[in-house]
């Protein structure tokens, strides 16, 4: 691990072990919701392309910035931030298990200042993953919040997994993520009226960020009726696909980033730091 980034990572790290610290730094901060989720609403969204470039730039503002992956079955963040996934057993898991753990041996330091990834390994089982708790989830989040100035979680949309309700219960803020597809509306409601039968509350879930637009006739009416707001509209982009299988940020490496998606989604940006 490069030693300058490690320092970093130990000065961040400090917050946990002193509440005043801990104080001061969220007042500088000044952000009201620091823990904001994401959930795919329907097909042909990309949570991963969205949350690591919006990351970036909210570590591009001074922000100490922490990415999560909670699509513990198939996880792929780590791709599009170009890090070397964890080793079976490592990352995620091991601090879901145990309070005991380290959380700066779990947290991968990404090739960009102030932007890290809490993620699991690819090589887990899929069935290590059923035994864990809302308590579990609530922990992991809480330190987080402790030590960053910003979260960001990828929420997988799989209602009966304590990794999504835990994730919407524990968020301060959230949005769901969709695009022209007509069964986006009816998703959303469906998933919200779901976590409000169980006790959680929903009002936070009612912003929307469509994704991958290609100008299709759509009703977008539809979600206002049903109580929804759309807050961002990022065009679909192939330089911003091809960016990620090269394992670079379309908003920081491409030499011609569209100016519609830039508008959005660093209108995105400044909203949530601006909080």
């Amino acid at each position: 691990m490069d030693k300058k980034r490690r320092l970093g990572l130990d000065s961040i790290l400090q917050k946990i072990s002193s509440k005043d610290l801990v104080g001061a730094e969220l007042q500088d901060s000044n952000l009201v919701y620091s823990v904001v989720g994401f959930i795919p609403a329907c097909d042909f969204v990309d949570n991963a392309m969205l949350i690591s470039n919006l990351g970036y730039l909210l570590s591009q503002k001074g922000l100490n910035t922490c990415v999560v992956d909670l699509k513990v079955f198939y996880p792929n963040l780590y791709s599009y931030l170009d890090v070397l996934p964890h080793k079976k057993g490592n990352g995620l898991i091991k601090v879901l298990k145990s309070d005991k753990v380290d959380f700066r041996d779990e947290l991968q330091l990404t090739k960009y200042e102030r932007l890290y990834l809490l993620s699991p390994s690819p090589q887990d089982l899929i069935e290590e993953y059923f035994d864990f708790e809302f308590e579990n989830v609530e922990r992991v989040i809480t330190t987080l919040k402790q030590m960053f100035d910003i979260v960001l979680i990828d929420i997988p949309n799989n209602p009966p997994l304590e990794f999504c309700l835990g994730a919407m219960k524990y968020s301060h803020i959230g949005f769901f993520t969709a695009t022209e597809r007509m069964e986006a509306a009816s998703n959303m409601v469906k998933l919200l009226d779901y976590a409000k039968s169980v006790g959680i509350s929903t009002a936070k879930f009612t912003s929307v960020i469509l994704m991958n637009l290609q100008n299709l006739e759509f009703d977008y009416k539809v979600m206002k009726e049903t109580g929804f707001n759309i807050v961002t509209a990022l065009p679909l982009v192939k330089d911003a696909v091809a960016r990620a299988h090269e394992g670079k940020l379309y908003i920081k490496d491409d030499p011609l980033v569209n100016k519609h998606f830039r508008k959005e989604i660093q209108k995105l940006a400044d909203h949530l730091a601006d909080q």
